[in-house]
């Protein structure tokens, strides 16, 4: 029999994790994790294994620390997830989840920001290169992901 597939959904806080959310149904169907930022408010998981990465801002003075850590963090989800699928809808706080999955061999699914209608996110051009799958909302984006795949938003 063969196993069902195992998908790692992540995102940073606020209004990625809430469009990462509008793929319940679909956390639902595979065997699913979710993996997000720590904060101060309580997130509704809705049951998945849930784990936490440090709040990143690229403006503070520990930012590349916090990214270290979020790298150990990544390091160790992947080897106890195992998972096949990456789906990140950003941003830099899942940037090492998403390089280091790459490096393990990982399929990575990329959701650019309902936001973002005319210009790119830096963690969007930078996963741009990587992602096996990069998905924007908006089809002025195609200007600056010409390979992306556009079927609307995901709200």
């Amino acid at each position: 029999m063969k196993r069902k597939q195992r998908l790692c959904f992540a995102a940073s806080s606020g209004g990625h994790f809430e469009q990462l959310m509008m793929l319940k149904a679909l956390m639902k169907k595979y065997n699913s994790t979710l993996i997000t930022e720590k904060t101060k408010y309580k997130i509704s998981n809705h049951g998945i294994k849930t784990y936490y990465m440090l709040q990143v801002n690229r403006e503070e003075p520990f930012c590349y620390f916090k990214l270290f850590v979020n790298a150990i963090r990544s390091l160790k989800i992947l080897l106890i997830e195992n998972p096949d699928v990456i789906v990140c809808t950003g941003v830099l706080a899942m940037i090492p989840l998403c390089l280091l999955s790459k490096l393990f061999g990982k399929k990575l699914i990329y959701i650019e920001s309902f936001a973002k209608i005319t210009s790119p996110t830096k963690s969007g051009k930078l996963l741009y290169k990587y992602a096996d799958q990069f998905y924007i909302q908006w089809p002025e984006m195609k200007a600056f992901y010409p390979n992306a795949i556009y079927l609307g938003g995901i709200y």
